[in-house]
């Protein structure tokens, strides 16, 4: 019986054996196996050359193959092996020359569909673009309810009317707010200290978890939700302006987008839902208010008062006015059935951007933030500055009046929540966060019980005792806005992750 090599199944010239394996090779196969993987090539157990062991054995005698016997034979079997080459050959550039064919045809097809997406895309945003800007022949209010002396808010053009000429503020405007500030602080007192039935009770509050999140109501290409505001007479109604340049209508009880309205050339920074009409309002750094209908989808009117960024929007009590606040160091007031501006103010002694507006409930009063950590209270009717609250450091970022009508809430960049008594104009309570907690929104629910902060996280505050029930980090991003639901009987929240999320029992 001859030996025969592991590795090649023929008789070795030189055969030896390995002690680890037990097994039969070529000694030249051998060492050149172990000088590349150092291993025995049966069992892959470390193996040197120097563990091999030659075995003595007569020169072997290798039989030769029946078919290499004769010359013939040998050059049969050469020519049979070329044929065979050459036939493979031959198909594999035939499979080359169709994959290539294939290949190129793909190409073609993806070249021609990205310009037929590129050219509908164009035409898309074209088509949105003209929608948002036609507008009715009518104003914002009915024809019929426009007082004849008062021009149409639209004329018979395609773009909606753009209004910054001062006006003033006439008499019959002057009493009309003074009516209705008188309405209001009546219905306050009647109402006295006495809190609703149907607000949710504090340890009820507590209990809240999130029960939904809507991410798709902004594009994913420029994330964020940069504002939000509820419809006041329906909450279900959820308002949001985004990053994306976009002003979305929410319906929070069938979970779908009621509408999407685009006009805007930069991000949306401030929007307010008109509390009994169909009519949304938005401001934005490029330095437009715009007056969008609902139901229509469209831009009814642009309300060009500044001539910088609008950093803050706030609706008057009467529903047909609008105060507005810009980097341009003014606030302007402005009539929203003409798009007219009726005053434009700044503090020329100051000198500094605005950075956010808010009407006292009574609407005779408003405060504004500036850049420079300052809270200013403005009387309406006289346009002046009548009071001054300094204490924060950092741009004011966020400022809410308590419907109670004495309490005012301000945030800024210095991560504290300073509570102001508009009683005795002084700060009371200065509620400290965690250490660079950014704050972004403010806001209390509508009988003044509870105060929402939201900012690095979202937190509920009982007011008076000014401790907190509440405390939610499920958003992955700031939180740019919060609202309550009737009677907070739910709280909503949207933020820059693009999410709007809803909290309740």
């Amino acid at each position: 019986m001859s030996l025969v090599c592991a590795i090649s199944n023929e008789v070795p010239e030189h055969p030896c054996v390995s002690p680890v394996s037990n097994q039969v090779f070529e000694r030249r196969l051998i060492e050149k196996f172990i000088a590349e993987n150092g291993v025995d090539p049966m069992n892959s157990q470390p193996l040197s050359e120097e563990q091999l062991i030659d075995i003595k054995v007569s020169h072997p005698i290798r039989p030769k193959a029946p078919s290499s016997t004769s010359i013939p034979a040998i050059l049969k079997a050469l020519q049979d092996e070329w044929d065979a080459v050459m036939l493979h050959s031959f198909t594999l550039r035939q499979q080359l020359q169709t994959t290539r064919q294939e290949l190129s045809h793909a190409l073609y097809q993806h070249d021609a569909a990205c310009r037929v997406i590129a050219r509908l895309t164009k035409e898309v945003t074209a088509a949105r673009e003209a929608l948002a800007t036609l507008k009715p022949q009518a104003g914002l209010l009915a024809p019929q309810a426009m007082p004849a002396s008062q021009p149409a808010a639209g004329g018979s053009g395609g773009e909606p009317m753009e209004v910054s000429v001062q006006v003033g503020m006439t008499p019959e405007i002057i009493q009309k707010l003074q009516d209705k500030a008188t309405v209001l602080t009546t219905e306050r007192k009647k109402r006295g200290k006495t809190v609703p039935e149907e607000l949710v009770r504090a340890e009820d509050l507590s209990k809240y978890r999130q029960v939904a999140s809507h991410a798709g109501l902004h594009s994913a290409s420029v994330p964020g939700i940069l504002c939000m505001d509820l419809c006041p007479s329906d909450t279900n109604k959820v308002l949001t302006g985004g990053a994306d340049k976009n002003v979305v209508v929410f319906d929070k009880k069938e979970e779908q987008i009621i509408a999407t309205l685009k006009g805007h050339t930069k991000k949306v920074t401030s929007v307010i839902y008109h509390p009994s009409q169909s009519v949304v309002f938005s401001a934005s750094p490029d330095s437009t208010i715009r007056v969008w209908s609902v139901t229509g989808g469209n831009c009814i009117q642009v309300v060009r008062a500044h001539e910088a960024s609008v950093t803050g929007l706030s609706l008057h009590a009467t529903g047909d006015y609008l105060l507005s606040s810009s980097e341009d160091q003014y606030w302007a007031f402005s009539d929203i059935q003409t798009g007219q501006v009726l005053t434009k103010v700044t503090d020329e002694a100051a000198g500094v951007a605005l950075t956010c507006a808010q009407f006292h409930p009574d609407g005779l009063i408003f405060g504004t933030g500036t850049s420079d950590s300052q809270i200013k209270i403005w009387d309406l009717k006289e346009r002046t500055n009548v009071a001054n609250f300094p204490g924060h450091s950092g741009p004011v970022t966020s400022i809410a009046f308590s419907e109670n009508g004495y309490y005012l809430a301000t945030g800024a960049q210095d991560s504290s929540v300073k509570l102001w008594d508009l009683r005795k104009l002084k700060n009371f309570k200065t509620i400290a966060l965690d250490n660079n907690y950014e704050v972004k929104s403010l806001v209390f629910d509508q009988s003044g019980t509870y105060l929402a902060v939201g900012g690095s996280d979202i937190r509920v505050y009982i007011c008076k005792q000014w401790s907190e029930v509440l405390n939610f980090s499920d958003h992955s991003g700031l939180v740019t806005g919060v609202a309550f639901g009737d009677n907070a009987q739910f709280l909503s929240s949207a933020g820059m992750d693009r999410s709007l999320k809803f909290y309740s029992l």
